[in-house]
This record gives structure tokens, sequence and C-alpha cells, in this order.
């Protein structure tokens, strides 16, 4: 394995660090302005679907009650 000095190194990372130094700053993103604010945050999603799982239980709930009633006597 090949031993480089310190200079050489030295000199390798200094010219590595200029040319880091001075592209850097030319890559930039596509553009400057702020990404658009998105049109449904998901909320109305979730609340649908919150609505369709609510109707679904109140649903399986009547279904079900009749048959649990039917087998009490209450008086």
């Amino acid at each position: 394995m090949a031993v480089i000095s310190f200079r050489v190194f030295m000199k390798v990372v200094t010219i590595f660090a200029i040319v880091f130094a001075t592209v850097s700053p030319k890559v930039e993103a596509q553009s400057v302005a702020p990404a658009p604010s998105p049109t449904s945050d998901g909320t109305s999603i979730d609340q649908g679907i919150a609505y369709i799982l609510m109707l679904v239980a109140l649903v399986l709930t009547y279904l079900i009650h009749p048959l649990d009633v039917s087998s009490y006597t209450f008086f």
C-alpha cells in the first residue's frame, strides 16, 4: 500500500474543499418558492371513514340487539 506524505494529502484535501465550496452554491432546488399547500389535509377523508364506521356499528347494534332482548323477560 502506497504511503502518501502529509503535505500531498493536505493539498488534495484543500483542492477538494475549494472545488466543493465553489460548486455547492450552484446546486439549487428547482424553485425557490415554497411548496403549494395541499387541497385536503386528510381530515375530511378520516371524518368520512369515521361516519361510515359509526353507521356500520349502528346497523349491527340494531340487528343484534333484538336477538339479545328476546331471551329476557322483564316482568
